[in-house]
């Protein structure tokens, strides 16, 4: 680094990676690369609102943790990193968890969710909490991504007001995209991490659902919901990922991960893997792209021809022609909205989800901007998860989007992930199987057509790689290959952010 003084700028696209080597150098601190960001925050966010609220010991933190390191020497790669979280994750600090909510508006976390705990074992900063669509998505059929009644609507920084910010994870993706951290945790049930990354320019990993706790993490279903890492580099995104991973006694579903997942996914960025993989085009799902999505799709796939990837196109999927339902989602939502609430002190004035719309009702100057039908269908249910449809649903879910989905196209075309574009009907489908997904920067659409859900396809545009269960190994080698083959990300203008 020429000029200290430089650092704001000096921050700009820089990696973890180069961040670390530079405070191991002693050329900065995370004392210094905090206040940088907090500057930007400053400067970019009163237009951009992607972060609810900054955590103020962040500096106190990154102090202690520059002492420690002279000390004693560095925990890792993460030691010192500035990190955003999204808002239904729990913090046992100053900051508050609220999903964007107005009735969790002053609920602190008692404890730390095991993602937060794992990340601060590993010597990351919370620079504070990102905003995110309120209750992620499933509070109002017409509710706009990114919406939040605790922060209002995030924008996409390569567009603001402009194009479409993806959703739920709006905030954790369109602060790293601005460079207002280093790196950010959203969530996913069913896009969430997938949809906004792809918007954004950024990478985005959809872990399998089990490889990361869900414990302490406002929830919308068990057999679906998972927490992944958000960056502007999958080697970020790798590192991150590692630093999540454990079994937890608090979430059954990480026992499935046992023997299977790693603390380390660095050894796994391996350029010249594509040599050696075979990737399926699963092509019903491309039927009706707009020529400008289509272009930047046929110029992946040829992309990742040139570097040695064998490239089976089409696939078909038998699941391709099925008939999806949120029935699973609403269903399992009250309950585990109820079993999250349940524990909650008595300051806090909503306990249950029937409370929720009541306090929503009564603030609804504030509250409903959409309305809350989403949350009504799911106050419907029983809660108990007994229901015949529900149980059939699920079934059905599971079978036809892993056996008659992606592990059926995985072992009868021998492949090693399949191809799709952003997000779209293939993360549908690997969030129902509950399998991994992760995408990267693939180009920009210069036109657009609007989309089923209101909003103009234009912008920029992932490509996604999903695979069958813990398969997150071979899916960050063909993402690394496929970003260092083309190298896509570039960052917003921020100057349409400015505050006067």
């Amino acid at each position: 680094m020429e000029n200290p003084l430089n650092i704001e700028e000096w921050i700009v696209e820089l990696d973890i990676r180069s961040m670390q080597a530079a405070m191991e150098s002693g050329e900065t601190t995370s004392e210094e690369i905090v206040k940088a960001y907090l500057k930007r925050i400053e400067r970019y966010d009163g237009k951009l609102k992607s972060i609810i609220e900054v955590n103020p010991a962040a500096l106190r933190i990154a102090r202690e943790l520059d002492d420690e390191r002279y000390e004693k020497g560095t925990r890792g790669p993460l030691h010192g990193i500035p990190l955003l979280l999204k808002d239904n994750i729990d913090t046992r600090d100053a900051m508050h968890t609220s999903a964007g909510t107005l009735a969790l508006a002053e609920h602190v976390a008692a404890e730390d969710s095991f993602v937060a705990a794992q990340l601060r074992k590993a010597g990351a900063v919370f620079l504070g909490k990102a905003n995110m669509t309120e209750w992620a998505n499933f509070m109002a059929s017409g509710m706009w991504a990114g919406y939040s009644s605790r922060r209002g609507l995030c924008l996409n920084p390569y567009g603001p007001g402009e194009l479409f910010v993806g959703g739920s994870s709006s905030g954790s993706a369109a602060a790293v995209a601005a460079n207002l951290a280093a790196a950010a945790i959203g969530t996913e049930t069913s896009g969430s991490i997938i949809s906004p990354a792809s918007q954004q320019m950024l990478v985005g990993i959809k872990p399998t659902v089990g490889l990361v706790s869900r414990s302490g993490i406002i929830p919308i279903t068990h057999t679906q919901d998972t927490a992944g890492p958000m960056a502007r580099t999958v080697a970020d995104a790798a590192i991150l990922l590692g630093a999540m991973t454990g079994i937890d006694e608090r979430d059954p579903a990480t026992e499935a991960s046992a023997g299977r997942f790693l603390q380390d996914y660095t050894p796994f960025l391996d350029a010249s893997c594509l040599k050696q993989v075979r990737i399926g085009i699963p092509r019903h799902y491309f039927r009706d792209l707009d020529p400008a999505r289509k272009a930047v799709l046929e110029a992946a796939i040829e992309a990742l021809r040139r570097e040695g990837a064998t490239i089976v196109d089409p696939v078909e999927l038998p699941c391709q022609d099925a008939s999806w339902n949120g029935n699973v989602l609403v269903y399992e939502f009250k309950k585990g909205v109820n079993d999250y609430l349940a524990q909650l002190p008595e300051s806090i004035p909503v306990h249950t989800l029937a409370e929720v719309i009541a306090f929503n009702n009564g603030h609804a100057d504030r509250c409903l901007k959409y309305g809350q039908d989403l949350l009504e269908k799911c106050e419907a249910t029983s809660g108990t998860l007994t229901e015949p449809e529900y149980l059939e649903t699920l079934r059905y879910n599971q079978e036809m989007s892993r056996a008659k989905g992606i592990d059926y196209a995985i072992e009868t075309y021998r492949l090693d992930a399949l191809l799709f574009l952003g997000c779209d009907e293939g993360d549908d489908i690997a969030a129902r199987a509950g399998y991994p997904a992760i995408t990267v920067p693939g180009g920009y659409a210069e036109d657009g057509v609007i989309a089923p859900g209101g909003y103009i396809t234009k912008g920029p545009v992932g490509i996604t790689f999903i695979g069958t269960a813990f398969s997150e190994p071979t899916l960050i080698k063909i993402a690394y290959g496929y970003e260092q083959a083309t190298r896509h990300r570039v960052p917003p203008d921020m100057s349409r952010l400015e505050e006067q």
